[in-house]
């Protein structure tokens, strides 16, 4: 008789998922979601041009949809999804929510003036806005690290 246990080949192992992964995962939806309370916000604060604001608001809804879509895929070990995020929001998202703020402070000759006129809703925007700076500042490094990067070329 013929030894049969031979020719079956053994079950593939499924390499579990690094935390750094994960962390990058979370990241990118804690920045997200940093996105779409800072956007919600600033179209209730346009007050009567609401309408115009909120319509404004359709195209960043499509891309923060894109980019989960993308960062699940990414989660299961897409290494295109990796260098898409990284390129997309890493670098191109990155300037973005900075480039604007950074005009201002190089724009002024006194830094004093920069925090005058802030208000309670002011105050909010910029925590939002660097909670959504530094969750992607987390998340792009965690899926470079080397446990992520085995990962990602495992797949």
């Amino acid at each position: 008789m013929t030894d049969t246990a031979s020719s079956v080949s053994a079950p593939a192992v499924r390499a579990i998922r690094p935390r750094a992964v994960t962390l990058a995962f979370a990241g990118l939806v804690t920045a997200l979601g940093a996105g779409v309370a800072e956007g919600l916000l600033r179209a209730v604060r346009g007050g009567g041009e609401f309408g115009a604001t909120a319509t404004g608001l359709l195209p960043r809804l499509a891309i923060y949809l894109a980019v989960v879509g993308v960062a699940l895929y990414m989660l299961n070990g897409s290494r295109v999804a990796r260098a898409v995020l990284t390129v997309g929001i890493g670098v191109v998202g990155l300037v973005s929510l900075i480039i604007e703020p950074l005009a201002v402070v190089l724009s002024t000759d006194d830094f004093g003036t920069l925090f005058a006129g802030y208000t309670p809703e002011s105050t909010v925007l910029a925590s939002l806005r660097a909670v959504h700076v530094l969750a992607v500042v987390i998340a792009i490094p965690a899926m470079y690290t080397p446990a992520a990067h085995r990962w990602f070329t495992q797949r």
